[in-house]
């Protein structure tokens, strides 16, 4: 492992600084820091390759640094801080029942809507966006917000009134797409809704009620798909604000997609419209 003056080491799983790190598992520690976890290799990896500028400390035991060299070089020569660590301090920090040998503390991705919108006014192609309205669990925001990374969306959008993105499970299970594209926070859902519509995007609600079915909604213009909780899908009044309602047909006998499944398969969709008009 590298040795310059910005590598340290640390022993004591009782010190301040562990458990200041430790403290960024609750949310309200969260928000006032401004600062959370990413815990294992792909996040760290995609933190430090992506945004380093939001990438405060990477804590690594030495086992972990023999099995990801490149991770803690690439640190390094970013001028990061690096900070060697027993098994039993990495423990301590995260919350993970199974520590991977590697975390780092993060600054939020602070974006506003606003400007993740002018960002977007700029952009060639049809603005692609996926709003997260009421989901709740953080393993389906994690894999929504991986699934809109790969199926090449411009933003995706989280009601105040879902799940923390920067809760540990949540950043786990966006395996590094966090760091991938603009994440907006904090606003309420008509907040949102009016202001994608202000912006000339079309409002697609993904729902089973919905009358239309996915092949036969237009996806190259401008447009949001709006997706609802993981039990109870989208309340009415949020239907009735969206332009359409759309629903994934089902052809064999099961009931429906969760969340995750269903958000993949209309940005996935998407993509495919998007790629065909070029």
């Amino acid at each position: 492992m590298p040795t310059p003056h910005h590598v340290t080491t640390l022993t004591n799983p009782r010190s301040d600084r562990v458990k200041a790190v430790r403290a960024l598992s609750r949310r309200s520690v969260r928000s006032r820091t401004g600062e959370f976890l990413a815990e294992g290799p792909q996040s760290v990896r995609e933190a430090v390759s992506h945004r380093p500028d939001l990438v405060r400390d990477v804590y690594v035991t030495a086992e972990a640094a023999g099995r990801h060299p490149a991770i803690v070089q690439d640190a390094v020569e970013r001028d990061l801080w690096v900070h060697e660590v027993t098994p039993e301090v990495l423990a301590a920090m995260v919350d993970s029942p199974a520590p991977q040998g590697i975390a780092a503390v993060c600054r939020t991705l602070d974006i506003s809507l606003g400007s993740a919108l002018r960002a977007l006014s700029d952009r060639p192609t049809a603005a692609l966006v996926c709003v997260l309205t009421h989901v709740r669990d953080p393993g389906n925001a994690g894999t929504v917000i991986r699934g809109a990374d790969a199926a090449g969306a411009d933003l995706v959008v989280v009601s105040d009134s879902s799940v923390d993105v920067y809760n540990a499970k949540v950043v786990r299970s966006t395996a590094g797409s966090l760091w991938h594209l603009p994440v907006c926070v904090g606003e309420p859902v008509p907040t949102i809704l009016a202001a994608l519509r202000s912006a000339g995007i079309r409002l697609l609600a993904a729902d089973g009620a919905g009358e239309t079915l996915l092949p036969d909604v237009d996806l190259v213009p401008p447009h949001a798909w709006v997706m609802g909780n993981e039990a109870w899908g989208l309340p009415a009044d949020v239907r009735e604000a969206c332009d359409e309602v759309v629903r994934v047909p089902i052809y064999g006998r099961a009931e429906s997609l969760n969340l995750a499944m269903a958000a993949t398969v209309c940005l996935y969709a998407s993509a495919q419209a998007r790629h065909e008009a070029r």
